[in-house]
């Protein structure tokens, strides 16, 4: 499991979300809305505002929320027009990092952004220098103690999964194809076994283990592009032990 898979689950368990909940509502209604704008309002056809919608509601966000994003992304409400980017780059470490961004002024993100890299002991990159090592995948999180390990992976890769990850200390990682992550997410629900978390996602190919040293600076840098107002989603390679993980998020 991904280091920064692993970050994420601890801080959801820690309520740092939650503290943060206008944001993540911000965030979610740029994704319905650009989601929509692409592939049209109706979920049932659209998988990726499917996904945003199903995210949106696991955060309990009003109803009302969600249906005026959607009427944004079709024009059937005036809204802001975002434009889609993604930057690239390196943290402490060597780790390879890609930011999935939705902004009305690329000037002032990019600049924020590279700002960000610097400041943390990273660096900007030109597209391509690090893309190659991602692959979409569809990501499923469970938390160890909803579900035996090998339930699960009998259960997942029956439903079409491509992979189950299981050495992580605090969850599973249930890896889907694109096409295969709506019928392996029911399959789990219809088994009543609790999801944490399910996304789209970007799946490094090389992982990288940062030390004890450069762990601070890393998670840092993550945070500190995930706070971003025009950060979508970050996706990282790093991997770093638990124990460290969980004494840093003390």
């Amino acid at each position: 499991m991904s280091g920064h898979s692993k970050w994420a689950t601890i801080k959801r368990k820690k309520g740092a979300k939650d503290a943060a909940r206008g944001k993540v509502f911000s965030k979610l209604i740029k994704e319905i809305t650009i989601a929509a704008r692409h592939g049209g309002g109706d979920p049932a056809g659209n998988p990726r505002l499917r996904t945003a919608i199903d995210a949106a509601k696991a955060e309990n966000m009003p109803g009302s929320n969600i249906d005026r994003a959607v009427k944004r992304g079709t024009g059937e409400l005036e809204g802001v027009t975002y434009e889609e980017i993604t930057y690239e780059g390196y943290g402490p470490g060597g780790i390879a990092v890609l930011v999935e961004v939705a902004t009305d002024n690329k000037v002032r993100t990019v600049g924020e952004i590279r700002h960000m890299f610097s400041k943390n002991n990273g660096n900007m990159a030109e597209a391509g220098a690090v893309s190659w090592m991602f692959h979409s995948r569809g990501l499923i999180v469970v938390d160890r103690s909803a579900v035996g390990e090998e339930k699960l992976i009998d259960l997942a890769l029956e439903a079409g999964a491509d992979d189950v990850l299981t050495e992580g200390s605090e969850s599973f990682e249930v890896l889907t194809s694109l096409a295969g992550f709506e019928k392996v997410k029911k399959a789990l629900e219809a088994a009543g076994i609790p999801v944490t978390s399910a996304e789209l996602s970007k799946v490094a190919s090389t992982m990288v283990a940062v030390d004890e040293k450069d762990a601070p600076g890393v998670l840092r840098l993550i945070d500190a592009l995930e706070e971003h107002d025009d950060v979508q989603k970050v996706f990282a390679n790093f991997q770093i032990a638990d124990e460290v993980l969980t004494r840093l998020a003390g």
